[in-house]
């Protein structure tokens, strides 16, 4: 008969199941792509946030998907501490699961929305270039990072808010860091509610963000396809396929994780796939955008002249 333990404060974290002789090369990997990514965003997100020059909307949308990024892979620390830990040891607190877990799923909801809202500025800036400024005001970018984050926030507060209410009678987390799967399946209790709000939410943000995608990219399309204006279509091809390349690099991963949870047998996949979808993306972002922007590519080329040569 298996012995239950409810509402325990403290969980335990099943982490990667992989042989010694791969730990250490995953540990290594995970750590330099951690310090890469804290580094790379936090360099763009104070290049923006200093640089006046840069105060301009795409610019300030890409200020807060360099926070997003560094905020969503804060679950990387206490992982990478629990893979040199043998598995007995690798415990948490349930609160700190559940602030871990509303941060990582916040994190991934307003991935999606603040590129949608980048996806709506590109399309006022080439559907209707002379209305922009008059559109996208400072006013109006406010509201929108404010719509952007608030909307993550509640949805994600609710989705939760679902999972504290239950009773736990188990105390193994089976995921390499905490979230709302994992959570919920603690309990013993009926999850009807929960599978349902977390379908919903899923399906919605999903329908949403790639509505969104294909409604701005069709009408940026037929503009370019009609237009003759060569400047036009030039802005248009290099700032639409950068925003559409980080987009598609963010969906896939995520597909990734929703595909391989269909099939059981591949859990240490999955697992694997979950830290990808945090790495990739906060990885090749700045990369990305950093090699379209003239200015963030001025401030790296006056930062190799400021430092000596050896």
């Amino acid at each position: 008969m298996e012995n239950y333990t409810y509402n325990s404060d403290t969980l335990q974290l099943e982490g990667f199941n992989v042989s010694e002789d791969f730990t250490y090369p995953l540990f290594l990997f995970l750590f330099f792509s951690y310090l890469f990514i804290i580094v790379a965003n936090l360099s763009i997100a104070v290049l923006v946030f200093t640089d006046k020059n840069l105060h301009q909307p795409m610019y300030l949308l890409f200020f807060n998907l360099s926070v997003n990024d560094i905020l969503g892979n804060s679950i990387l620390p206490r992982l990478l501490v629990n893979m040199l830990l043998p598995p007995s040891e690798r415990l948490i607190s349930y609160y700190e699961c559940v602030v871990q877990a509303f941060t990582v799923h916040v994190c991934s909801t307003c991935s999606h929305t603040v590129l949608m809202i980048m996806a709506f500025d590109r399309y006022v800036a080439i559907c209707n270039p002379l209305r922009y400024a008059i559109i996208m005001t400072n006013k109006m970018l406010i509201k929108l990072t404010v719509a952007a984050w608030g909307v993550a926030i509640v949805l994600v507060g609710i989705l939760l808010g679902l999972t504290i209410r239950l009773n736990r009678c188990r105390t193994m987390i089976t995921s390499p860091y905490c979230n709302n799967a994992s959570l919920f399946k603690l309990s013993c209790e009926n999850v009807f509610i929960n599978n349902i709000y977390g379908l919903t939410f899923t399906v919605v943000l999903f329908t949403s963000s790639i509505g969104t995608m294909v409604l701005t990219y069709t009408r940026i399309t037929v503009v370019c396809l009609t237009s003759k204006n060569r400047s036009l279509n030039s802005k248009a091809l290099k700032s639409c396929s950068t925003h559409l390349a980080v987009y598609l690099i963010m969906l896939l991963s995520g597909f990734s994780i929703i595909i391989l949870h269909r099939f059981p047998q591949y859990s240490d996949y999955r697992k694997f796939a979950s830290i990808l979808y945090h790495i990739i993306p906060s990885s090749l972002n700045p990369i990305i955008f950093g090699m379209q922007s003239k200015e963030i590519r001025r401030f790296l080329s006056k930062s190799k002249k400021i430092l000596p040569s050896p």
